[in-house]
């Protein structure tokens, strides 16, 4: 979505989804007392868009990169030693893997960022770390989905929806 200053509503309708699937996630997330709430209003905001359609690609994306990244962040964590060398070949394999299964940009920048933190960071438990990502990174994508789907407040066309007619 391309915010400009004369879509001032476009924007409030934006940033009210982004702040109420976010909000959701966050309480949800406590209440299953996941560890790592943050990264569920991180998902939420990230994949919110205006158009439901969008928002599925988006979430699509994020959640193919969280899986790809968490799972070879866990099994280099047996071979490489945590540390600076072990993340930085981490983002490297999770990223050629990403483009090697045409999983695009967005999804391959995401595999590297979750690789490296399973196993700069959490090198004595991979598998816990990654699920958690996962588990809150699918927590956040269901809300922004879910929330996408209510009605807009105004009938406001993007511009991607007045071209495809």
């Amino acid at each position: 979505m391309e915010n400009t200053p004369s879509r001032p509503i476009t924007a409030l309708q934006l940033s009210l989804r982004a702040g109420v699937a976010a909000a959701a996630a966050v309480v949800i997330a406590q209440f299953l007392e996941l560890e790592f709430p943050i990264y569920a209003l991180i998902a939420a905001v990230l994949v919110m868009d205006l158009s439901p359609r969008k928002t599925r690609e988006l979430a699509v994306q994020r959640l193919l990169g969280t899986l790809l990244g968490a799972t070879v962040g866990a099994l280099l964590s047996y071979v490489l030693p945590a540390g600076p060398l072990a993340m930085g070949v981490g983002i490297l394999a999770a990223m050629l893997l990403s483009f090697g299964l045409r999983l695009g940009a967005p999804a391959a920048k995401l595999a590297g960022y979750v690789c490296g933190l399973v196993v700069f960071a959490y090198g004595t438990r991979p598998w816990w770390y990654a699920s958690h990502r996962v588990a809150e990174t699918l927590l956040g994508i269901g809300l922004a989905v879910l929330v996408s789907l209510v009605p807009k407040l105004l009938g406001v066309k993007l511009p991607s929806e007045s071209q495809s007619k």
